[in-house]
């Protein structure tokens, strides 16, 4: 007879919080154990994560300032709670951990309630805001960074430095050298902006480019996401200026073109960075100051420090800057092959296995396999027109 376990993962609906989960997903299954998510409809539309696991949207309350939104978003949060209280009598899980984002809080407050063992996992720098509530009532912190804000001290013998889990696709990358480079050969830089693009780095990236040393120019060959209300702009900048671009408001490809790129410009969220240094790719990086709590510029601290990439805040970020900063990266001598070592050293490739780790830990004692609790084929739930 096998055994395995049962666990309940709760992650908001973006793929900052949803990747890092799914990672943890697939190695828990990968142990034989069962998964079921919690989130929204956004995070349950995103391709190609959860396709092996149960998937419950639930409705989960967001409390932002204006006081006349925390009726409906308590409401909200009670009607989740009672949801995932009825997902605990059915699938029992022997943990339930929450990946941040506001459909994580009701699946927590249910599994407290119940005594289930609780962990969370914060991606970012600066503790969320989510996290943040329920930090001094869970059984496990897992953290992506040795420094994060606004975690109090008292909690430190429960903070467990995991990092953030990435795709195996991109763990993978790791074992790879650096691209070779050479003064001759193409010069590849990835331009990423978060999930839906960045405007910004559509409107500085180009004419910053346009700026470098002609011979460097003439090497470029640039992969770049934008917007889709700047994208034919863009593509129309860089033909003028004549260099080979290939850009998409999408990649579902990042690790591949991640592995050949050899500079990345990106905005800092939590798992553009874990893939960056992952992979050891030196990196520009521009926070964007509108991130909550500034979260952006503290992810990219550690990295930045190890002199594994160049920060840029946005009020700086200019044409002139960008080509100052490039040339000093790509023309002075082994200066993105250090670079590079010096991302890598930055990454925690084990991630999902130690959150794993982590989780079987804190967990009760195995459950037998129930046909009763686990369905054959994996199921998407939609339970927010279920009475609480």
């Amino acid at each position: 007879m096998s055994i395995s376990r049962h666990f309940v993962l709760a992650a908001g609906g973006t793929g900052g919080h949803m990747i890092p989960a799914h990672a943890v997903a697939e190695e828990l299954m990968a142990r034989g154990h069962h998964v079921a998510l919690v989130t929204d409809e956004r995070g349950a539309k995103i391709p190609g994560l959860f396709d092996k696991a149960q998937v419950h949207i639930m409705p989960a309350g967001r409390m932002t300032k204006n006081p006349l939104s925390w009726p409906g978003a308590l409401k909200a949060i009670l009607a989740g709670r009672a949801m995932s209280r009825r997902l605990n009598e059915t699938f029992r899980p022997t943990a339930v951990v929450g990946f941040g984002g506001y459909p994580a809080m009701p699946a927590l407050l249910g599994a407290l309630a119940d005594g289930i063992p609780t962990a969370i996992h914060e991606q970012n720098a600066v503790l969320g805001r989510v996290n943040r509530i329920l930090s001094g009532r869970v059984d496990a912190i897992a953290t992506a960074y040795p420094d994060v804000q606004r975690l109090k001290s008292a909690y430190a013998a429960k903070v467990h430095l995991i990092g953030n889990p990435v795709r195996e696709e991109v763990k993978q990358l790791r074992e790879e050298e650096f691209p070779a480079l050479t003064d001759e050969s193409v010069f590849r830089v990835l331009v990423i902006g978060g999930s839906q693009g960045a405007s910004i780095l559509s409107s500085v990236v180009p004419e910053g480019l346009s700026m470098l040393p002609v011979a460097l120019r003439r090497r470029l060959q640039v992969t770049q996401q934008c917007r889709a209300e700047d994208i034919e702009r863009v593509r129309k900048t860089y033909a003028e200026m004549e260099i080979p671009a290939d850009l998409a408001t999408y990649f579902n490809d990042v690790p591949e073109k991640l592995g050949w790129s050899h500079l990345v410009i990106a905005r800092a969220g939590a798992s553009t960075l874990a893939e960056l240094t992952c992979a050891g790719r030196p990196a520009i990086l521009i926070p964007l100051p509108s991130a909550m709590d500034d979260h952006q510029t503290a992810n990219a601290k550690e990295m930045t420090e190890a002199g594994g990439a160049r920060t840029i805040s946005q009020a700086r970020f200019t044409a002139v800057e960008l080509a100052k900063q490039m040339q000093k990266m790509a023309l002075e001598p082994g200066a993105l092959q250090n670079a590079a070592k010096r991302a890598r050293n930055c990454g925690r490739p084990n991630a999902a296995r130690d959150m794993a780790d982590l989780l079987e830990s804190i967990g009760h004692a195995p459950i037998v396999n129930d046909p009763v609790t686990v369905g054959p084929t994996p199921t998407t739930l939609n339970l927010q027109g279920v009475p609480a």
